[in-house]
């Protein structure tokens, strides 16, 4: 094996790029041990590319496989007993890496298209809007209590659309005020802070917050949890003063108040998939669980892998649009894991998540066994 020439250069630089934390870890391994990736015996191992981090030293970063394999699903930074902000050192990471223009070419495409038309989908920013096409949406004002921030995702991809619709038609159901603005929106830029484009995060995030004080946004509901994990914990960095809300909190509240009924339980047996940015990020548990057992009178069953210990769908960290071989996805294990509970509906609250698990349900032939659905498409059934 030949000798490696540590370049702390790299190190230090890394630290100063927002890895602050690096130097604390220990490579004890549990990092590792609870990555998903070891699940499906993957080529990604973090252990090693964090290693490869505080040494400066090729072995990590340079192939797309291993530097852009991870999802940041948390898992490995709640397991750590160092306290190592793991996701930031692989932000860090590929934000050096950014700089020299090596991303991957699918992810240059996702962020290009935000630079060009504010979101990844490589879609016009006048087609934002075509979700709506033939429903009533009500235009923000002042006067709206609420902003209903639709995810980019469900603004494009024709099988998230129905997230949007369905939580315009529960919202007005309910008699909530709200509104959206529309085409001068722009990608809340989780991701593309994950794939390590600092400089685009900062400035879209720059015009999404200035464009909500603007039109006097106060209160915010998001349809997706990356939306609202950035909105909660990165932007008012940037001076953002708004409240952000996931949409199945606002929907719990509701039905703890008794303001929101089921009128028409669904019945069928339901498991659910917690997401990543909705469950590990932000810790909202309990509340998707209350409305799924409402609505289906308690005909909720778990899979063995929840809420802390959630298997990740694999679509984060800019993961949603590269290809990952099929014995590696990690979306394949999981749809498994819910035929397994015998529930005929597999609910989530996440648009990455409905991408991976339908196209999952499709390549390992189950859609015959199980629906995968949106918790905003089941309540909107059942109220």
């Amino acid at each position: 094996m030949d000798a490696l020439t540590p370049f702390y250069e790299v190190n230090e630089a890394l630290v100063a790029m927002g890895a602050e934390k690096l130097n604390l870890c220990m490579q004890c391994g549990m990092c590792a041990g609870s990555c998903p990736w070891r699940i499906v015996n993957g080529p990604f191992n973090i252990r090693r590319l964090i290693r490869s981090a505080q040494l400066g030293v090729e072995g990590g970063y340079e192939s797309d496989d291993v530097l852009y394999g991870c999802t940041t699903c948390n898992k490995c930074v709640l397991k750590c007993p160092r306290g190592v902000t793991i996701i930031d050192v692989v932000r860090a990471i590929r934000a050096m890496i950014a700089e020299t223009g090596a991303i991957p070419g699918v992810l240059k495409t996702a962020i290009g298209s935000v630079h060009s038309n504010g979101n990844p989908w490589s879609e016009p920013r006048d087609k934002r809007m075509a979700w709506a096409e033939g429903i009533d949406v009500p235009k923000f004002d002042e006067s709206k209590e609420y902003l209903l921030f639709v995810c980019c995702t469900s603004c494009y991809d024709k099988r998230s659309q129905k997230i949007a619709k369905a939580m315009v038609s529960i919202l007005k159901k309910l008699g909530i005020s709200f509104g959206v603005i529309g085409e001068e929106e722009s990608c809340c830029c989780e991701s593309i802070r994950k794939i390590g484009d600092e400089e685009l995060f900062a400035n879209t995030a720059t015009k999404n917050i200035e464009l909500f004080k603007q039109n006097g946004v106060k209160k915010v509901i998001t349809t997706s949890p990356h939306c609202y994990y950035t909105f909660k914990n990165e932007y008012p960095e940037l001076g953002a003063e708004f409240e952000p809300i996931h949409y199945t909190q606002l929907l719990a509240e509701l039905l703890d108040s008794g303001e929101l009924k089921i009128s028409k339980p669904i019945s069928k047996k339901i498991t659910y998939h917690d997401p990543c940015y909705l469950g590990r990020h932000s810790e909202v548990y309990e509340e998707p669980r209350k409305l799924l057992s409402a609505l289906s009178d308690g005909n909720l069953v778990e899979m063995e892998r929840i809420k802390q210990d959630s298997l990740c769908c694999g679509g984060g960290g800019g993961r949603v649009w590269m290809e990952t071989k099929p014995e590696y996805r990690f979306s394949d294990v999981r749809i498994l894991e819910a035929c397994d509970t015998g529930a005929q509906i597999l609910a989530t609250a996440c648009p990455y998540c409905i991408t991976m698990l339908e196209d999952s349900r499709k390549t390992k032939n189950k859609e015959d066994v199980i629906e995968v659905k949106d918790i905003s498409e089941l309540v909107d059934e059942a109220i």
